[in-house]
């Protein structure tokens, strides 16, 4: 199954949040309120280096993420692309949606210069990790988050 990917539109933000929410975690942790996600959008859609990008199966929404370039200086000053909110419509999985998905971020990677393509993936997320690793990725981090008031 060949899926399209373009940078996404204000109008496809109800289609993205919807994946957001269809999962344990994210169906506990989405808003139905889309005008925060709205705002989002149009913050994210200012920084030149961060990008909602959309997965089409015709016309359909099937698959999303975030990549988000970083210029710093470690790593001998490499540049490095982080991918967030990888999903994919969930009557597709199973179908190599997220392999085409994650080859389009390495793409897009490549061509902004990037040397290295970093996630993180939640703890829980058993068979995301497996695919991540699947790929080629491999869990070299810990991570950590604080939530800020």
């Amino acid at each position: 199954m060949s899926i399209t990917f373009r940078h996404a539109k204000r109008a496809d933000v109800a289609a993205v949040v919807a994946m957001l929410r269809d999962d344990p975690l994210g169906s506990g942790r989405e808003a139905a309120d889309i005008s925060t996600y709205l705002a989002a959008y149009d913050a994210m859609a200012r920084e030149a280096s961060n990008h909602l990008i959309v997965g089409l199966q015709g016309q359909r929404i099937v698959a999303t993420y975030q990549i988000t370039f970083i210029s710093g200086l470690s790593l001998a000053a490499s540049r490095r692309a982080q991918i967030e909110s990888v999903r994919v419509a969930a009557d597709l999985r199973g179908q190599k949606i997220g392999e085409q998905l994650m080859q389009d971020a390495e793409n897009r990677a490549r061509v902004a210069g990037c040397k290295l393509l970093q996630l993180t993936s939640n703890a829980s997320r058993d068979r995301a990790r497996a695919f991540y690793e699947r790929l080629g990725f491999t869990p070299s981090h810990v991570g950590y988050k604080r939530v800020l008031d």
